[in-house]
């Protein structure tokens, strides 16, 4: 376990260590690999907060597989989502006849996530799936689930490992609870 001396002051405690999370990948790395034998996936990150789990994600799959990535917006600044989804950059790559696996930090509400799998099973791939690191079920509002998921944490607002709060604390090489002083 990491120092608390390690820990950013905003940071009331940890929810996953450095060490943790990449055991965490690595799982999922070994999950993915063995499903995908023999075929080339196309990873899609939702960015921003993806960007730190689906670098370390695909270099932990021992398969052949290509990169794009998606930009949508649902919750501007705040803490909450907004429901509304907005694309901000689409896909670069052709994905129909592809299997497609989104990768997002965090699998919340799901009304991004369910949105962008409808938005792409217009697009004909021979499948699509996901991969989410952090799974928070207690606030799931649209009919949406994981088919790799990292853990599941509490209804409880977490930064770092690629989250923020307000595009700071992407860079902890952890994830932690951030004090609610800091969001409210």
């Amino acid at each position: 376990m990491q120092e608390d001396m390690d820990m950013h002051p905003d940071v009331e405690r940890y929810i996953a260590t450095e060490d943790e999370l990449k055991g965490i990948v690595a799982r999922l790395g070994r999950q993915i690999s063995a499903d995908y034998k023999g075929k080339k996936p196309l990873f899609v990150g939702v960015l921003r907060g993806c960007f730190i789990f689906m670098a370390d994600l695909v270099r932990a799959c021992d398969i052949d597989c290509t990169v794009d990535f998606m930009v949508v917006s649902s919750y501007g600044q705040g803490t909450t989502s907004t429901g509304a989804v907005k694309i901000i950059k689409d896909l670069t790559e052709n994905i129909e006849g592809r299997d497609v696996i989104i990768v997002e930090d965090i699998l919340d509400s799901g009304n991004t996530l369910s949105y962008l799998k409808n938005y792409m099973m217009a697009r004909k791939p021979a499948s699509i799936r996901i991969v989410t690191l952090l799974d928070k079920p207690e606030r799931r509002v649209a009919p949406i689930k994981a088919d790799y998921a990292g853990f599941t944490i509490p209804d409880a607002f977490v930064v770092g490992y690629g989250l923020d709060y307000s595009e700071k604390y992407r860079n902890l090489p952890y994830i932690g609870l951030l004090k609610p002083e800091i969001y409210s």
